[in-house]
């Protein structure tokens, strides 16, 4: 079973708009409401590829109830911990004309230490069933600093992969996560270094085992203490971007699950997932034609990963 941890879901709504104009008004056929987070993404492509899942989060107020409708209909197994904030919203305009998309996602509100501790105890109560542990997605402003090593600590005996942002990352990195999915601007902001690569190979110095790296068009790399691979294809792929990361984590997660953890297979299959994410209208949800693409893809060979310089100031 692939079990996902979400702390800051949210409630997603998506409108397709023929052409956004700043400042302008618009009209649009009803948007779609879905139950959203990175780690309930993840949870539904597993399941809908055959994966066991289930999907720990929260719920609050309004937005929570709805969250908690929607993903009762979806048949997505998962456990919500009650919380007195409402859940934050997430807000997509996907424009037709540019086959872009314009997102923004509420901050969301910190829970208790109560309702963090109902979370980090649901988790701990079904992680033992689990064979892979996912914990995806961002932490509320003000969220306690110990809960993600907590939550990673929880996982000790199997694959835990992580997909957040900002100093999480580093902290993830440090309590030894087995896989972590950074893209070029969260590595960015969180390692404070320009070249991805180098901010990959400072990861694996603190602890990581495998950084997934994604770079947009320019495809994914895979990053380990002694190797870097890098598969893309031939052509960018026009389509809504959002949760091509939760698709390369869920593809992680189930070769992971089937004891497949070879990093040429996980990359290929993540740069695949993410593409055929991106055919998709919404986040959850991968094109069947994946396979395809992953036949298509373009593997850059097998390259050392030259030895970074220690630096004693740092922690390895």
């Amino acid at each position: 079973m692939i079990l996902t941890v979400t702390a800051n879901p949210a409630l997603d709504l998506t409108w397709e708009i023929d052409r956004i104009e700043i400042g302008g008004a618009h009209r649009a056929d009803t948007g779609v409401v879905r139950a959203g987070g990175k780690g309930l993404n993840v949870a539904r492509i597993a399941q809908a590829q055959g994966f066991e899942v289930c999907a720990v989060t929260t719920c609050g107020g309004a937005t929570g109830a709805e969250l908690r409708d929607e993903l009762d209909a979806s048949g997505v197994p998962h456990v919500l911990i009650p919380v007195a904030a409402p859940t934050r919203r997430s807000v997509a305009w996907v424009d037709r004309a540019l086959g872009d998309t314009t997102i923004v996602n509420e901050r969301g509100a910190n829970p208790s230490a109560q309702e963090w501790s109902a979370f980090t105890a649901a988790v701990r109560g079904r992680v033992a069933a689990a064979s892979v542990l996912v914990i995806s997605g961002s932490f509320p402003p003000g969220a306690p600093s110990t809960i993600l090593p907590e939550l990673i600590a929880a996982g000790a005996g199997r694959p835990v992969i992580v997909d957040t942002s900002g100093p999480a990352l580093l902290t993830a990195a440090d309590a030894g996560a087995s896989v972590l999915k950074p893209n070029r601007a969260e590595l960015a902001e969180a390692t404070g270094m320009a070249d991805p690569i180098e901010g990959a190979r400072s990861l694996i110095a603190r602890g990581a085992g495998l950084v997934l790296l994604s770079l947009g068009d320019d495809g994914m790399y895979a990053v380990t203490a002694d190797r870097m691979l890098r598969a893309r294809l031939s052509e960018p792929l026009a389509g809504n971007p959002t949760g091509a990361g939760d698709a390369a984590v869920a593809a992680a997660a189930t070769l992971l699950a089937d004891g497949e953890d070879d990093p040429e297979h996980i990359l290929c299959r993540a740069t695949a997932w993410s593409a055929a994410a991106v055919l998709m209208p919404l986040a959850g949800e991968i094109h069947p034609t994946w396979r395809d693409l992953e036949r298509a893809l373009i593997l850059d060979g097998d390259s050392p990963v030259p030895a970074a310089p220690h630096d004693p100031e740092e922690p390895v």
